[in-house]
């Protein structure tokens, strides 16, 4: 005699075997890490004066790419979102290009615009404003690389909030910067919030293209993950030390935006 019929929805057992291999393919490398760290030198390894300077550099870069990734991510993806015009699905796709993009390309692509002989770095060299191997080319190379991050999940919740409520506030007289303030922001808040801490989360981490486009100069363009490389040469115990900080942050970031989601579904 068969059993009832499963209505809860739950996929069949067998799923969880190849899941569970799955979560351990990506936790077991982390514990592995957790446990090479040398806990004896662990604060010394963290805060010696190469390390202070990398994580320090990181955190002011990244914090003002996000801030970029701001300012130009939001038109970009109210423009996605909310007006249709021809080529918008192609525009999209170079808006994204820079996800699927190997980093050092993206640095090669950058340095061959804002490099001394690049496309709008040779006019800036003309006024005595040189980018490449700068900290401004750090933040520039993050926003590159962590702009669609933001446009992405911006885009995503101003198309889930829909226009219904936009249509009401311009019925009853709103224009259209009191309805994108008053309105639109305020809906898409939750996905705007994501999107720059994903973004900020993508910038501490990135590598290729800093070091492609700005170099790796101590104090200068030398972030954290850059520290990483270098330490793994010299002293691994180092580099695992500065890992597991970065692998902290991370997980912060991922529970913060996780947090968010659950609370603007709320």
């Amino acid at each position: 005699m068969r059993g009832s019929p499963d209505t809860s929805g739950r996929p069949p057992r067998w799923v969880l075997v190849p899941a569970v291999v799955g979560a351990l393919f990506v936790v077991l490398p982390l514990v592995a890490m957790i446990l090479a760290v040398d806990r004896s030198r662990f604060i010394p390894l963290i805060t010696s004066e190469s390390s202070r300077a990398a994580l320090f550099l990181s955190l002011r870069t990244s914090t003002a790419s996000t801030v970029v990734c701001v300012i130009l991510g939001v038109p970009m993806a109210l423009v996605l979102a909310r007006w249709d015009f021809p080529g918008r699905t192609l525009a999209r796709s170079l808006v994204l290009l820079p996800l699927v993009l190997p980093p050092v390309v993206g640095g090669i692509a950058l340095l061959y615009t804002f490099g001394r002989q690049g496309l709008l770095g040779q006019h800036f060299e003309a006024f005595g404003l040189r980018i490449a191997f700068s900290t401004t080319a750090v933040v520039i190379a993050q926003s590159f690389v962590a702009l669609p991050f933001l446009v992405l999940s911006l885009e995503g919740a101003l198309r889930t909030a829909g226009t219904r409520f936009e249509t009401v506030a311009a019925t009853l007289g709103a224009g259209p910067s009191t309805v994108l303030w008053r309105v639109t922001l305020p809906l898409a808040l939750p996905g705007l919030v994501s999107g720059a801490v994903l973004a900020f989360a993508r910038s501490l981490g990135e590598f290729g293209a800093t070091l492609t486009f700005a170099g790796s100069l101590q104090g200068v363009t030398r972030t954290l993950p850059l520290e990483i490389y270098l330490q793994r040469e010299t002293d691994p115990d180092a580099a695992v030390a500065l890992s597991l900080v970065l692998v902290v942050v991370a997980a912060l970031i991922v529970i913060v935006t996780r947090g968010r989601r659950i609370a603007g579904a709320l």
